[in-house]
């Protein structure tokens, strides 16, 4: 397999500014593919120009817990089900033509790529909307897949998560990436990475966060970039988007 530098992206959620900020940043880092983790729909205010630039890079999506709501909304099977999240899908629908919602209804779950060795998901490796944001939850995660790299997203905090079969025992050991930088995979561990939000960031640190992974050395990088929040906030705003909506992103929360 010929080395690859991957672009992975995560929990976008509508945030254009976001997602242009990361990009602009990431071409001059240099990239060959990008990855979607999930959850580029959701909360903001910007779905169609979100779901375009994707696919103009080409990106290979996998499907998050919000576009699976959002799917649910489109076909009837979440009416009269309320608060913020779908009152945010709700309107996002009205902006999202049939070739959006057709591209979004293909995203599979998740994926195996056999040219990288990796799984691809939103949740954990073997679930779409679990959170894997501990050791506990890692162990569990371990547990139910057998791979030996995993790129995952949703809960929004950049990590790593490893374990290793030492002749002391199987450890599990969790590393916060939320100041971003560079991590590389011990020979032989298993690895659950997660690049954190672009869009809506959860560690008190508004700046997006995106993640680069070299296959060649197995080195992952996590890269925070700031953005002008309050573009987002205008557009959000102008949307008539739930006001808690709005704050948050301000606060990384």
């Amino acid at each position: 397999m010929a080395p690859v530098r991957l672009l992975l992206l995560s929990d976008i959620h509508a945030n254009y500014a976001a997602l242009q900020a990361a990009l602009n940043d990431a071409e001059r880092r240099g990239f060959d593919q990008v990855v979607h983790l999930g959850d580029a729909l959701g909360y903001g205010p910007q779905p169609h120009e979100v779901l375009s630039t994707l696919r103009d890079l080409g990106a290979r999506c996998v499907r998050g817990n919000h576009e699976e709501l959002l799917l649910e909304c489109a076909s009837g099977a979440r009416a009269g089900w309320g608060g913020v999240v779908t009152e945010a899908l709700q309107w996002q629908l009205t902006r999202l033509s049939r070739q959006d919602l057709d591209w979004v209804a293909s995203w599979p779950d998740g994926f195996d790529d056999p040219e990288t060795g990796a799984r691809y998901r939103h949740g954990t490796p073997a679930s779409l909307d679990r959170y894997l944001g501990s050791v506990p939850a890692a162990r569990e995660a371990f547990a139910a897949w057998e791979g030996t790299l995993a790129f995952v997203g949703h809960t929004h905090i950049p990590a790593v998560y490893a374990t290793l079969n030492a002749p002391v025992g199987e450890w599990i050991k969790g590393q916060n990436l939320s100041e971003g930088g560079h991590y590389l995979v011990p020979p032989r561990a298993r690895v659950i990475l997660n690049p954190g939000s672009v869009g809506q960031p959860r560690d008190g640190d508004p700046a997006a966060s995106y993640g680069l992974f070299d296959t060649a050395r197995a080195a992952f990088e996590v890269v925070r970039v700031s953005y002008d929040v309050s573009r987002t906030q205008a557009a959000a705003r102008r949307a008539g988007l739930p006001e808690a909506l709005v704050t948050r992103l301000a606060a990384g929360r």
